[in-house]
């Protein structure tokens, strides 16, 4: 099969080193793909909300099989398009796909079938908001905007003060457009974060290994929200007995209110949990592989990632054995100084051979997120720039790769997490 990946980040790398595994795999494109990215597939600069764009490449390349990563170009219905055009995809349509892309519809419908998360109200007006944090006299509180940001759209509050420029920034100054228009407003709920990957076609559901990702820039969760400065596979916190009762309350429920609701998910469903005292608890929702979650995830996969997409996109999923390895898998993301605020791009990469990987360190992966490729050189082109992944018998031993591999890798005013793992789950 010739098959077509949309997205250009360091989780379409994953997914794409992934799929070069299968011997099923004919020719891989990636639109835009990225400089490493371009080392495994063909990349073309075609933007992955442009559906036109999209379509006129893979009816031109004859491509077999569609495989839809981010959540904007899922929002908008990239899937539907393509399919009404015939071909196949991986990812949900439209109307599943917003169970990411409204935090609102999310939170509802979690509360209309009983499913576990933080008590919430929506609000439209600032002022009504914030007249609602103030009466509640809890914090921190949680204030997240209602549609898609990237993975910034989500402020922990400390006090009134930051609950009140959180809300003008979203809703007055518009800094996520649109996505600002409602907010959530929801208590703040404790305990250890894990997150959970399930391939579904809307009958069956698979979850896959668990994973913790590090949101805050700095080391000790310090610092602005991220999209991710690193992860480790399996979450330490994700017990067995965790794990059945996700199952029972959580994941199954989820996918039969969206059945209930008319909007089958078929794809990958994304369940960022927090593990509280009384039980699992929903954070949010995500339409597709989570980003740096996908780059400790499908390492560990040993089932064929073309059986899996294929069986979900022609809904037969229960026929498939899903196999996952008992070696734990860390990512350390380097990003580019000043991230995730504002960052300069351009700069070149050293330590990387002509392949963008770690020449003499065959035990780490690295997936390129924020990258292109300058007359034949690695340079910076976005905030998180590497995620440097490694496997180990061990985290620890996961860990010690990882890091033995970025200490190999610079380049000017790079900034990364020296934490990845150490959290301490108590």
């Amino acid at each position: 099969m010739d098959i077509l990946v949309i997205g250009g980040g360091g989780r379409e790398h994953a997914i794409v080193r992934k799929l070069r595994e299968s011997p099923k795999v004919g020719k891989l494109y990636c639109l835009p793909g990225n400089g490493g990215i371009s080392r495994d597939a063909v990349c073309a600069p075609v933007g992955a909300m442009d559906k036109e764009g999209v379509l006129a490449f893979a009816k031109e390349r004859r491509v077999d099989f569609v495989f839809v990563a981010p959540d904007d170009p899922l929002g908008a219905g990239m899937v539907d398009f393509l399919e009404g055009a015939g071909l196949p995809c991986f990812g949900p349509n439209a109307k599943a796909a917003e169970i990411e892309s409204s935090k609102v519809f999310s939170k509802n419908l979690m509360k209309k079938y009983g499913i576990p998360t933080a008590d919430y109200q929506v609000f439209t007006q600032p002022g009504a908001a914030l007249g609602y944090i103030k009466q509640q006299g809890k914090y921190p509180v949680v204030i997240k905007a209602d549609g898609l940001a990237l993975g910034k759209g989500v402020v922990i509050a400390q006090d009134e003060a930051e609950a009140a420029a959180a809300l003008k920034s979203m809703m007055e100054d518009r800094i996520f457009g649109e996505s600002g228009s409602q907010v959530v407003v929801e208590e703040f709920l404790t305990g250890p974060e894990a997150t959970v990957l399930a391939f579904t076609d809307g009958k069956a559901l698979y979850p896959m290994a668990s994973s913790m990702d590090h949101k805050q820039a700095y080391d000790g969760d310090k610092g602005p929200n991220t999209g991710g400065m690193g992860t480790v596979s399996p979450n330490p916190a994700y017990t067995e007995d965790m794990a059945r009762r996700c199952m029972e309350e959580i994941f199954m429920p989820t996918m039969a209110a969206m059945n209930a609701e008319g909007r089958r998910f078929k794809g990958c469903l994304y369940f960022g949990l927090m593990l509280t005292p009384d039980g699992p608890k929903v954070i949010e929702y995500n339409c597709r592989f989570g980003d740096p979650e996908t780059q400790v995830v499908l390492p560990r996969l040993e089932t064929d990632l073309v059986d899996i997409i294929t069986a979900v996109a022609e809904e037969r999923l229960s026929g498939i054995h899903i196999q996952w390895s008992e070696k734990a898998c860390a990512c350390v993301v380097m990003a580019s100084g000043g991230y995730p605020g504002s960052y300069p791009k351009g700069l070149e990469i050293a330590g990387l051979d002509e392949d963008g990987q770690v020449s003499g360190m065959p035990e780490a992966t690295v997936f390129h997120a924020g990258t292109k490729l300058v007359d034949g050189k690695f340079c910076t082109n976005g905030g998180r720039v590497l995620g440097v992944t490694a496997l180990g018998d061990t985290l620890e031993e996961a860990l010690e790769k990882a890091y033995g591999a970025v200490g190999s890798i610079s380049f000017e005013g790079a900034m990364y997490r020296k934490d990845i793992g150490r959290r301490k789950l108590s």
